[in-house]
């Protein structure tokens, strides 16, 4: 990212169809957000946020969707050169874990992907639902 662009206050926000086609378009938009901010696409942190951004998308449409409610993708530059990456869906009572997985497993490693590419992660109660949150930081893993 280049040093000149300050990017503090900065936000992107918007709100999908909790559908795979939403997901899918939440990890886009946020890739073409990063690039117009001076994230390169194909760039290590470019990269790392793209697959935060479709895993905890893909959550928010598999285990927090509720028939007629969207869910919101908020994305916010932190002073450090990183990113700040949230997820909102309306069901407060499903919340996210990390599952052991193992070799036959068919599910569960979304959130070892965040966990890994993320600083930190988080889930936070929001009046309606929850919102899942990861710091991504240049050169975290």
């Amino acid at each position: 990212m280049n040093a000149e662009i300050t990017l503090v206050g900065t936000e992107f926000v918007q709100r999908f169809s909790a559908s795979r086609r939403g997901a899918r378009l939440a990890r886009r938009l946020a890739v073409q957000q990063l690039d117009a901010w001076g994230v390169p696409y194909g760039s290590a942190l470019s990269d790392d946020v793209a697959v935060v951004v479709a895993e905890l998308a893909a959550n928010a449409v598999l285990h927090g969707r509720v028939t007629g409610r969207d869910f919101e993708l908020r994305v916010l530059p932190e002073e450090a050169g990183g990113f700040r990456v949230e997820v909102s869906d309306a069901r407060g009572e499903r919340r996210p874990e990390l599952c052991a997985g193992g070799p036959d497993a068919e599910s569960g490693y979304g959130l070892r992907l965040v966990a890994a590419l993320a600083a930190e992660w988080g889930v936070a109660d929001r009046v309606i639902g929850k919102t899942v949150w990861a710091r991504v930081a240049p050169g975290t893993p």
